[in-house]
């Protein structure tokens, strides 16, 4: 038989077999639907090591930034994926009915509850799932509930500049000011999802080590994400996740117990709301909170919201809710301490608005919700802060229907991942101007109402579409309370003004190595 006389020679060649095995392998990922035609880096065509290495790096925000400047709107990142510069595939990519899904990159963040992944709105790639997800908890989320949550968010923010003023202002002592924003961004999590501050503040440290979990699971999803599959052979491993179903193996995902135990503390009320809803004519000064909403949620959803779905939607807030506000906050301070001229003039925006009536005088030199959107240049300045640092570091990606679509005129074939990356997107001249390196809030002031409208439709650092982040508007309502209201309690320096921070692309570009020194704000500089 034919078999009887190739398996020999097969046997004996075997090293030319793997050779020429590979070299097939190498020159079909080339040439594979035609891609080929697409620049970027050479190593990019052959294999997604290439990418996978460029993630560990930390660092794949520069290099993609560096590649579209050097080849132009399309640039080929893997053997099937694509990244678009132009602001103008947004709508094409992200847009509604487009018919494109979530890549296997997101499965990757999934949190696992007893063997079993937590799929969330951020994590599914099934759209029709997302669709009933996102209808039963988007009035949560909604612009209007805002009104519902101030109260909440202010409780953490009194809290976090009385804690600033005792611990570090009138001490003197160097805070390590994006962790210390970040246990900030935690307790208003806390407070948000279950009406309890979380102890990240008050004990000025990780509780439970949950901060330093996510740092790690997102550097390990971050590259990971770029081979999924290397993920099932690790993290989701098939038989690891059996293992924990049947009982063999009692390993508990660190956030879904966090989560799970902050929940389990009100687990009366939250049955009694499952049931019955929450009641009409009881009013809460504070606000009703997040798990309570979800809780809504699953007694107007029952067939849909279970028990899992309100978890993980818990899960959700603790995995997305942190991270990413703490990395904005940041960048607003960052980039204002960098920039004197910029921090000044915004000071007086906000004596003159104090001066004005715009601002209640508070004692406590808070500044609300509503009272931040007549400020400006306080906008600008956050914009331009999101523009110039926006948390996402990847392309989002997503894969292109069966049969193929045009983009800008580009015709991809089905199956091929594309995507856009906010800090791509974020620099393009012919949009934001020609200094887009440089951080400066005026072009905001400056632009012209079609220009304005551009401007914002390029901004992507919360997605874009249907699968834009649930939780845009909370981030967005702490940025603007806890800006304004810290500058105007405290006076803010870099500890060595000639050190630069260090960022560090784990999926969300976190920043490190960021001391400042405060001092009781007591009048108008």
């Amino acid at each position: 038989m034919l078999l009887n006389e190739v398996l020999p020679l097969l046997v004996r060649y075997w090293p030319l077999v793997l050779v020429s095995g590979v070299i097939a392998h190498l020159v079909s990922n080339k040439y594979w639907k035609g891609l080929n035609k697409f620049p970027g880096h050479w190593l990019a065509a052959y294999t997604n090591w290439w990418r996978f290495w460029n993630v560990w790096g930390r660092q794949h925000e520069w290099t993609i930034i560096q590649l579209h400047r050097e080849h132009g709107d399309v640039v080929r990142l893997g053997p099937n994926v694509l990244s678009f510069a132009d602001p103008k595939a947004i709508k094409i990519i992200y847009g509604l009915n487009k018919g494109m899904t979530k890549s296997d990159f997101y499965p990757v963040q999934n949190a696992v509850s007893k063997g079993r992944r937590l799929q969330s709105l951020f994590s599914t790639t099934d759209e029709e799932y997302h669709a009933k997800y996102r209808r039963c908890v988007n009035n949560a989320f909604a612009m209007s509930s805002l009104v519902n949550y101030e109260p909440l968010v202010s409780s953490t923010l009194d809290f976090f500049l009385d804690e600033t003023e005792k611990s570090y202002a009138k001490t003197g002592a160097i805070c390590s000011f994006s962790q210390w924003l970040q246990y900030f961004a935690f307790d208003v999590i806390g407070d948000l999802t279950w009406s309890k501050r979380l102890g990240f503040v008050e004990g000025q440290r990780d509780v439970d080590g949950i901060i330093g979990f996510l740092n790690k699971f997102l550097s390990y999803a971050g590259p990971i994400g770029q081979i999924p599959t290397l993920d099932l052979l690790l993290e989701k491993n098939p038989i690891r996740l059996w293992m924990q179903r049947i009982g063999l193996n009692n390993t508990v995902f660190p956030v879904t117990l966090f989560a799970q135990t902050r929940s389990n503390e009100r687990a009366g009320e939250i049955a009694k709301i499952k049931s019955y809803g929450l009641p009409d004519d009881v009013s809460n000064p504070r606000g009703v909170d997040l798990l309570s909403k979800f809780a809504q949620a699953a007694h107007d959803h029952p067939d849909f919201m279970t028990d899992t779905q309100v978890l993980t939607s818990c899960v959700s807030m603790v995995f997305a809710g942190s991270e990413t506000t703490a990395i904005s906050l940041s960048s607003v301070f960052y980039f204002l301490l960098k920039h004197p001229a910029v921090y000044a003039k915004l000071m007086q925006e906000l004596d003159d608005a104090v001066a004005h009536g715009t601002i209640e005088p508070r004692a406590n030199k808070t500044v609300s919700w509503a009272e931040s959107q007549k400020l400006p240049y306080l906008d600008a300045v956050i914009q331009e802060s999101f523009r110039l640092h926006p948390a996402a570091g990847l392309i989002l990606e997503r894969i292109v229907p069966n049969q193929g679509m045009d983009v800008l005129g580009t015709f991809v074939p089905g199956g091929t991942i594309v995507g856009c990356n906010a800090w791509v997107l974020h620099r393009r001249p012919e949009v934001f101007g020609a200094d887009v390196d440089v951080f400066r809030p005026e072009r905001w002031i400056e632009a012209s109402g079609a220009q304005q409208k551009e401007m914002r439709g390029t901004m992507f650092q919360f997605g874009a579409g249907a699968r834009t982040c649930i939780g845009k508007n909370v981030s967005l309502l702490e940025v603007y309370k806890l800006v304004p209201s810290f500058l105007r309690r405290f006076e803010i320096e870099l500890d060595r003004p000639d050190r630069e921070w260090k960022t560090h692309n784990a999926w969300f570009v976190r920043q490190s190595e960021f001391y400042t020194r405060f001092r009781p704000r007591t009048k108008s500089q």
